[in-house]
């Protein structure tokens, strides 16, 4: 009898622990949500979504899910992508670097003099004569509230009704961009949003002004000639920084591809034209849009950055989330907030679009990928970049998290 008893006990845990098991959330999970959402886009684009992919980090695990079209395009953990303007981050995080060690003021504007020097922050030539040049600050720049001219996104007279990048991009792709190529188009149109200060324009050009600062700063700091992809080489990402990560931001025209193995970027023009977008000249994206790395990486820098353990101090990083823009108290020091997202950046370029962030609240850090841009209508470019969103909250639904606000 008692033998009868034990079996039935041994019997009873076996079978708890079995549907244990199976409700705890896995990585299949999380890619059968992320096949409806991409099915779901689908049908609503009426084109091809290429992929969907999230990678999760919490306190006590590590998640990757992704949903592909084909099988011959798997996508792992370890695959490379641009990220786009998720590089903004990163520029931001560079200034505050630079600021934390006392080599520039983020309150200067960009007309005075790199401490310690006679150097200006930016050149005294005609080519940076923008508007208001005298009453920019670096701040600013990184807030998107400068009111500086976006000669990446925006038109630029006399270029065919397209901004300028996309008009010499299109007439010779191998162009080798400047940053003093891309700010002389705002000095001689005389283009600006609104004085420096008083409201929120998001600026691609904002940030080459930056990655010129960096530049300088760092040159003047080491009296040799540095760029500003030495600067986060040297104290940023490289195998000698507090923690090293395998991330690059290419600035030559000829600097092309990317690290195997990889994912093209799939865009839908307005056109009609679909472009499979694999090596690319990225050299007019510099410092807000020319990143890529892998899912771990790109996780690895964003985790430790907001929780304070990396290059910048935890005082440092709540300056970077909370010097909000005076129009848009989501954006921060090169830094966005999303509920139920987190603190870190989203990005888009060339048939890419992603997400890094971390979640304070519940110590859960995601990188999303969703490599397809459609932007046949103006609609269906906000459906595929919201369709992005509601993976990442998706994700987290799937396991127990707070989800779509």
């Amino acid at each position: 009898m008692k033998k009868i008893i034990l079996l039935i006990i041994i019997s009873s845990l076996f079978i708890i622990s079995c549907c244990e098991k199976s409700t705890t959330p896995s990585d299949e999970d999380i890619a059968q949500a992320l096949e409806l959402i991409r099915d779901s886009l689908e049908v609503e684009l009426g084109h091809i979504v290429q992929s969907i992919s999230v990678y999760i980090q919490t306190s006590d695990d590590v998640y990757f899910a992704t949903t592909t079209l084909h099988e011959r395009d798997e996508i792992t953990s370890e695959t490379y992508f641009r990220f786009a303007s998720n590089t903004k981050n990163f520029t931001a995080t560079a200034i505050l670097n630079m600021y934390e060690d006392g080599w520039l003021d983020i309150y200067d504007t960009i007309t005075d003099t790199i401490p310690g020097t006679n150097i200006p922050y930016v050149p005294t030539i005609p080519a940076w004569d923008i508007p208001y040049k005298n009453e920019i600050t670096i701040e600013q720049l990184l807030q998107h509230s400068a009111g500086v001219y976006d000669v990446d996104n925006d038109i630029v007279p006399n270029c065919g009704e397209y901004s300028y990048v996309h008009f010499i991009f299109s007439a010779d792709p191998t162009h080798q961009f400047t940053a003093e190529e891309l700010v002389n188009q705002v000095t001689i149109n005389d283009l600006y949003y609104f004085t420096p200060g008083t409201d929120h324009h998001y600026s691609n050009t904002g940030y080459t002004i930056l990655s010129e600062i960096i530049a300088r700063t760092y040159s003047a700091h080491t009296k040799n000639e540095k760029t500003y992809a030495d600067y986060l080489y040297d104290y940023v990402t490289g195998p000698t920084t507090v923690v090293p990560v395998d991330v690059h931001f290419p600035y030559l025209a000829t600097d092309v591809a990317l690290h195997d193995p990889h994912v093209c970027g799939l865009l839908y023009e307005p056109n009609g034209e679909i472009i499979l977008f694999d090596e690319t000249n990225i050299s007019s994206h510099v410092a807000e849009g020319n990143g890529y790395s892998n899912f771990i990486e790109l996780n690895t820098y964003i985790r430790t950055l907001m929780k304070g353990q990396n290059v910048l101090e935890p005082a440092t990083v709540t300056l970077m989330q909370t010097d909000v823009s005076p129009g848009n108290p989501g954006y921060g020091l090169g830094c966005t907030h999303t509920t139920n997202i987190g603190y870190g950046h989203n990005g888009c370029i060339r048939g890419y679009f992603t997400i890094m962030a971390y979640d304070p609240d519940n110590d859960l850090s995601m990188i999303v990928l969703v490599p397809t841009v459609d932007m046949t209508t103006e609609a269906n470019f906000y459906t595929s970049f919201l369709g992005m969103y509601d993976a990442a909250w998706k994700a987290r639904e799937v396991l127990g998290y707070p989800g779509k606000p």
